[in-house]
């Protein structure tokens, strides 16, 4: 037993056990946990660890690599529109510190070689590539300073897609390591499948061999927890391989490896995206890991935005992003792209800020926040709005023409206006008496008040149409 002072901690702590691997002839597939045939179970063992936040956190992105895997790829013109959007999202502090490329085909190194041209800071450009000394040459010619290294640490990869032992797999990932910091490359290894690995007996062993080869080569070697198909929870006492908090824990205490050297890297299988990523900063990883609107392989990734609003949630400071440029990418997604957002995606779908209820309509008319969850319109550029239904009622259509038609608060169209009151009967026979089921339309809607509310229309549509 050894005691050693923790500086962060100020005590005097007992490195009870000595982790080595565990080379075993047969994999450890957790079957009482992932039994395959059955939902996973969420076993606990009760076991809790401190919630020990970094002193600096930030945000990585991996729009342009996973995000591309579950997306149709973007040209290298989006490429670099979006990554400008990105740094002017992330500010000049760097708080979407870094993203990374696919390094493979001429459109990948032409959309690097464009977003280089750029000149900016942030986020700083880095690679993803397989752990093969060839894709480093690529890495080294293209300039690029660090790294993504895929190395599986599951059972699941090493026995049956890797076709090696523990001893083997750790080997290799340990030559690759090395060869990257023998080019001048710093090192980012891919922890892929973390949440069904051995954790004790492979990830353990595995990391602290990677930070003494850091401390002996005197460079950084990171690590990219990767929970790839999403099993991560974050529930107190909940048992490894699983549990999220107990994965941070273990890294940064058990293997010693720094919170600057740490990302997660999270998918969306279960809806665990956001929420796991916030735990991993709060346990004591600096890095989280996402893509814009969440795109990526099966669910997705964690999406950029939430975790901008999430930082900010945190530390109580914007630290110079500009939010608003969210609802920007999301536009240029739908109307550049052509990508369809999923209309209730949070921050960045239609349905955002719109409302259908005439009873939530009423509280936006009385005061915004009974309905608003912040300032959508300063913050991301989008006013609450009400889409037009059976359910809105007149509070419904009041809103819609006092929002859509800009008209000053005190000059507001009461629930009582006879024009409201006729909108209010056709919009009730289209329901009641003609089966619609549709919304009305924004161009109905503007016909109706053309039609019921003629002054206010010439009066305020085309001014409305001036201030575009």
């Amino acid at each position: 037993m050894v005691l050693r002072f923790n500086r962060y901690r100020r005590t005097l702590e007992q490195d009870e056990y000595k982790y080595e691997l565990q080379d075993v002839k047969e994999p450890n597939l957790f079957r009482d946990i992932f039994s395959y045939d059955e939902i996973p179970k969420i076993p606990f063992n009760h076991r809790l660890v401190p919630m020990n936040p970094a002193e600096e956190i930030w945000i990585t992105d991996t729009t342009f690599r996973d995000g591309q895997q579950g997306f149709s790829n973007f040209t290298v013109e989006q490429i670099v529109d979006l990554f400008k959007m990105m740094s002017e999202l992330g500010g000049p502090n760097g708080v979407i510190r870094q993203t990374e490329f696919f390094v493979y085909t001429p459109k990948d190194r032409k959309a690097i070689e464009e977003c280089k041209k750029l000149g900016l800071k942030y986020p700083e450009i880095t690679a993803w590539i397989r752990a093969n000394e060839e894709d480093f040459k690529l890495v080294k010619q293209i300039g690029i300073k660090e790294t993504g290294i895929l190395t599986s640490v599951s059972d699941y990869h090493i026995f049956y897609k890797l076709k090696m032992t523990r001893k083997q797999a750790v080997e290799q990932y340990l030559k690759i390591a090395q060869q990257a910091i023998e080019n001048g490359i710093i090192p980012r290894l891919h922890f892929e499948d973390i949440t069904r690995a051995d954790f004790y007996g492979f990830v353990i062993p595995f990391a602290r061999q990677l930070m003494k080869l850091a401390h002996e080569s005197k460079t950084p070697i990171k690590i990219r927890l990767c929970d790839t198909l999403g099993y991560g929870v974050t529930y107190p006492g909940a048992s490894l391989p699983r549990s999220v908090p107990g994965i941070i824990y273990g890294m940064t205490r058990l293997a010693g490896v720094p919170s600057e050297w740490l990302e997660w890297h999270g998918h969306n299988d279960f809806y665990f995206g956001v929420v796991n990523a916030t735990t991993a900063w709060l346990y004591g990883c600096s890095a989280a890991n996402g893509s814009l609107l969440g795109i990526g392989e099966r669910t997705g990734n964690t999406p950029i935005e939430a975790l901008c609003i999430e930082y900010v949630a945190l530390r109580g400071e914007e630290n110079g992003m500009n939010l608003s440029v969210i609802t920007d990418i999301a536009r240029y997604f739908e109307e550049k792209i052509g990508y369809k957002i999923p209309p209730n995606q949070p921050f960045v779908g239609a349905n955002f800020v719109k409302t259908r209820a005439g009873i939530h309509a009423d509280g936006l008319l009385k005061y915004e926040e009974i309905y608003n969850i912040f300032d959508t319109e300063k913050i991301l550029k989008r006013k609450p709005e009400v889409g037009i239904s059976d359910k809105s009622g007149v509070a419904g259509i009041v809103y819609w023409i006092n929002s859509r038609l800009k008209i000053p608060e005190n000059e507001w169209i009461s629930k009582t206006h006879p024009g409201v009151l006729k909108i209010k009967e056709w919009i009730d026979d289209q329901y009641n008496n003609k089966y619609r089921i549709s919304d009305i339309s924004d161009e109905e809607m503007l016909e109706l008040v053309r039609t019921h509310l003629p002054e206010i229309y010439n009066k305020y549509y085309n001014l409305k149409e001036e201030r575009r």
